[in-house]
């Protein structure tokens, strides 16, 4: 078993989710990270049929074999009835207190042991600078302090998170359509066909009687189309997933620190010069 860590985490979206039992739960949509420690601490899973409910689970405890399964300590029945809350990319501090209170988790404002957060609102550790509304460094002269002073910047660091985007499902239905074709028929049609009396013919002519009533009948026949239907094969239709590539812009406001050198007499200021 391995601890949650920002590598890893990335290919857990999409992964299964296991409870304390072994049981499976569902499948994991996305990874809330602390806004802070930029650590994983909750995950987003589909507990319903199709997805029709999600549930949040909290990462303090949890491990990953170093596939796509996660388990937590939870059991699966508990999970499913957790609270609901709604998954828009950021849990406020008070969903995350109800969360941690249902989890039987206590939610505070520090770090927790595996460095995941046990509230919001988690500090990033201990430097020798605090960080409040503005820089605030150590005194201006004092026995800690030496000839050189740090100057720090802001950098963007991106990272991608996947989240699902559209259901894609194939649906088979039947439509009538009216199909109309003329195809050739033939039929039968008297013709009345006269020949003179000659001496070729002359004694089928006159091997009946000289004067007699008769008739003579001749059957015609003729062709109907008729339409009937049958079942053929014509293709097969399939879905599979093609990864395209796309560019996203993605911008944040960034802070520089900035020394000045100021010089002058005694304690009086001088003209100012920046260096960096």
């Amino acid at each position: 078993m391995q601890n949650l860590t920002l590598d890893n985490v990335q290919q857990l979206v999409g992964g299964t989710l296991i409870d304390s039992t072994g049981d499976r739960v569902g499948k994991i949509e996305d990874i809330y990270l602390d806004r802070d420690t930029r650590q994983p601490e909750w995950a987003l899973v589909n507990t319903g049929m199709f997805g029709s409910k999600q549930t949040f689970v909290p990462l303090a405890t949890a491990s990953t074999t170093g596939g796509d399964t996660l388990q937590v300590t939870f059991e699966k029945g508990q999970i499913k009835e957790a609270p609901r809350v709604d998954a828009d990319g950021e849990l406020s501090e008070a969903e995350e207190r109800t969360l941690y209170e249902y989890y039987g988790l206590n939610y505070g404002d520090s770090q927790s042991d595996s460095t995941l957060a046990e509230g919001g609102q988690a500090t990033a550790g201990t430097t020798d600078r605090t960080e409040t509304e503005g820089a605030v460094g150590r005194d201006t002269s004092g026995p800690t302090t030496d000839n050189a002073m740090t100057r720090s910047e802001e950098r963007m660091r991106v990272q991608k998170v996947r989240r699902p985007s559209e259901l894609v499902r194939l649906r088979k239905y039947i439509t009538t359509q009216n199909v109309t074709e003329t195809v050739p028929v033939q039929r039968e049609d008297v013709r009345i066909e006269r020949e003179a009396i000659t001496d070729a013919n002359r004694g089928d002519a006159m091997s009946g009687p000289e004067l007699s009533e008769e008739e003579h009948e001749v059957e015609l026949t003729q062709e109907t189309a008729v339409a009937d239907t049958e079942v053929v094969p014509v293709e097969r239709v399939r879905v599979d997933k093609a990864v395209t590539t796309d560019q996203q812009e993605v911008s944040a406001e960034l802070r520089e620190e900035h020394i000045e050198v100021e010089r002058g007499e005694g304690k009086g200021k001088g003209k100012g010069e920046t260096i960096a």
